[in-house]
């Protein structure tokens, strides 16, 4: 990293602005679980286990071991995050090794089973590690993605903002209503009525609202008022459609909003129970090896 000079011939590195956790310090935890596996892909080529390489030679107890013990350290980033600290293990540097770390656990659990499988506690741990890894890979690329398209999303408004828009939205509706017909008024009150987010996390996860009263009020307005001649001046229905269209608009922005969010959270689904899963596993597997093996 360049230095920079400062007042009285003393220089100070550069910090860099962003440095996200996948490049953290130019790869290094990259690096460094691309060397773990090599080694332990060259070693299981030239190191001669008899009669073959399984879980229950010498060498598979290595692996065993690495493994287990990796598994438990990545099991630690939970604890961590309550630590906001800096340094060469910040949050960021811990989250950056348990990406490429849990990543090579791929090849040092599987080259640990010498690719002996069956209906067993053995082959059940193995899954486990495998479902928590591969719903890791989404929860990366979820955090990868997902903030910036939240920011892009917000456009500068916070959630509280967007959801005091819409109640804005509400209440002026509901003013603007007050001169229509009872049919006409009828469709806006569809759309005050309406809880707007309700359907439940699957929904809220999909984005789809195929029932918005919104959306449906503005529809039938516009279909209604297609045949009907248009009134000079200041036409309360033309308010009233402006201000569905705003809503419509709004509430677009925020579903979108809830659902970035909802993606953030709902990989957790998998991979928080499926850890638990592989820990409960992983430790019957141990004590079946070494207790009754």
């Amino acid at each position: 990293m360049a230095s920079v000079p400062v007042p009285g011939g003393v220089t100070k590195k550069k910090v860099a602005m962003h440095d996200g956790f996948l490049k953290h310090a130019g790869y290094k935890w990259l690096k460094i679980a691309s060397f773990i596996m090599l080694v332990s892909i060259v070693s299981y080529l030239f190191i001669d286990v008899s009669p073959r390489h399984n879980g229950g030679s010498w060498y598979g107890y290595t692996l065993g071991t690495i493994g287990a013990g990796l598994i438990l350290w990545l099991t630690m980033l939970g604890v961590r995050k309550r630590a906001m600290t800096a340094g060469k293990w910040s949050l960021k540097a811990w989250t950056s090794a348990h990406i490429y770390l849990g990543l090579s656990l791929i090849v040092i659990g599987t080259l640990h089973t010498g690719f002996q499988f069956g209906w067993n506690i053995h082959t059940a741990a193995y899954a486990f590690m495998m479902i928590v890894i591969i719903s890791g890979i989404f929860g990366i690329y979820f955090y990868a993605t997902i903030p910036q398209a939240l920011s892009n999303n917000r456009d500068e408004m916070t959630e509280t903002q967007m959801l005091e828009s819409l109640r804005s939205l509400d209440r002026q509706l509901h003013e603007a209503a007050q001169p229509l017909s009872a049919e006409h008024a009828a469709l806006v009150l569809q759309s005050l009525e309406q809880d707007p987010f309700g359907g439940g996390f699957l929904k809220r996860v999909s984005g789809k609202y195929p029932n918005c009263a919104t959306r449906a009020a503005q529809a039938d307005l516009r279909r209604e008022r297609a045949y009907q001649p248009r009134m000079g001046g200041d036409d309360p229905l033309d308010k009233v459609d402006a201000l569905l269209e705003k809503k419509e608009a709004t509430l677009a922005r925020v579903r979108r909003h809830l659902r970035l969010k909802a993606l953030l959270q709902v990989w957790l689904f998998v991979h928080v129970p499926m850890t638990f899963a592989l820990i409960a596993s992983l430790s019957a597997h141990i004590i079946s090896v070494f207790f009754y093996w």
